[in-house]
């Protein structure tokens, strides 16, 4: 499973590193430490977190847009269907949901916890293994 640095899940969740790490220190979201002492969070501990926390209105003022409708964040759920398949990803405080096909996740290779950026253009919601 893909863990993440305090720094990659505050861009994540769309808040500051000091934002982050004081969640962590508070215990609002589990971390352990890599061989070298970095804390790290588990990719599906940050994705049950981010999602409590756009549960709870996230942060005020965040915004987690771009030019390019990219909207960055980790991999929340996947439900697989014979041929279809749902991916959800939340980016900030914006809850992405994604249908494509079954062999196009298999492909990426698309797991709760992983990070990834999904592309809104019109209606349609492309995913992008980041």
């Amino acid at each position: 499973m893909q863990s993440y640095t305090i720094g990659q899940a505050a861009r994540l969740l769309g808040v500051s590193p000091d934002t982050a790490r004081r969640w962590a220190d508070a215990g609002r979201v589990a971390t352990h430490r890599d061989e070298g002492g970095r804390r790290l969070i588990d990719g599906r501990d940050l994705a049950a977190f981010s999602v409590e926390l756009a549960g709870a209105g996230g942060e005020e003022g965040a915004s987690y847009t771009s030019v390019r409708n990219a909207f960055p964040g980790i991999v929340t759920a996947v439900k697989l269907g014979d041929v279809a398949a749902q991916v959800e990803i939340q980016a900030g405080p914006h809850r992405l949901v994604s249908l494509l096909t079954r062999e196009a996740v298999e492909e990426l290779g698309l797991e709760v916890g992983m990070e990834a950026t999904a592309r809104v253009k019109s209606t349609n919601v492309h995913i992008d293994r980041t």
